[in-house]
């Protein structure tokens, strides 16, 4: 009786913090910065769960918007990305961004079906209502998109293992590696009065996204069943960047 209740409570913990990772109504604002200087936003929503292909699935919904106070420098992007329950794979991925002045520019990727044997997933790609690309990928395993990478690196932030996880961004994949250390760190930022207690995570990503965003990364997790992200360091163009939670809703 005593290993029954034991594995019981593996069990029913391992559940909790896998749900905790995946709230409906979870609402996250960044703030992201070179040196001194605010760049701009990122809100994350969880939104519930819906049915693509007859298969259940995770729906995020992601807003950025650059600093309005930048004059040479205007984004405004949304991504809606689709995710298996596992939170290992994408699903469907939708993305409307606009730059400058300029017009909406639309991105859709539609990943295989797990109910079906086609291997192949579709990157389409417009700008003012016109294709610009529309590619079709031969694939063998497992890939995610940025969203999905996002609540993966959640759900395994407590492990210490390295993992090789191929990834699409923007019109290609690549992979993405990162090392969940298993280490422990106090973190402080300005939502926080007091240091939070974090798992530490690095990585490198082998793709280049919107404004050279790639290469090594640095991640900060609450130590809880959410964990939630609270900071983060990245590189793009103009260098490493920080990535710094502003507000949470839950």
């Amino acid at each position: 009786m005593k290993q029954i209740i034991f594995i019981l409570t593996i069990i029913c913990s391992y559940v909790s913090s896998f749900a905790g990772v995946i709230q409906v109504g979870e609402e996250l604002i960044y703030d992201v910065s070179y040196l001194s200087f605010k760049l701009g936003s990122i809100k994350i929503i969880t939104l519930p769960d819906t049915i693509i292909n007859n298969e259940k699935v995770h729906h995020s919904k992601v807003f950025i918007q650059s600093n309005p106070n930048i004059p040479f420098y205007s984004l405004k992007s949304i991504f809606n990305s689709y995710m298996d329950t596992s939170l290992t794979e994408g699903r469907y991925f939708e993305c409307n961004s606009k730059e400058q002045d300029q017009l909406w520019g639309f991105q859709k990727i539609t990943f295989r079906d797990k109910y079906s044997s086609n291997p192949y997933i579709r990157n389409i790609k417009y700008y003012d209502n016109k294709v610009l690309n529309d590619t079709s990928y031969y694939i063998s395993e497992k890939i995610l998109d940025g969203s999905t990478l996002f609540f993966y690196a959640r759900k395994n932030a407590h492990k210490t293992m390295k993992v090789k996880l191929p990834t699409v961004m923007d019109l290609s994949i690549a992979n993405t590696y990162i090392n969940f250390t298993g280490k422990m760190e106090k973190v402080s930022i300005a939502l926080y009065k007091n240091p939070v207690q974090c798992y530490y995570i690095e990585g490198n990503g082998d793709w280049s996204a919107l404004y050279g965003l790639g290469g090594k990364f640095k991640g900060w997790f609450t130590d809880d069943d959410a964990h939630i992200p609270i900071k983060a360091q990245m590189n793009v163009y103009l260098g490493s960047i920080n990535i710094e939670l502003k507000s949470v809703k839950r």
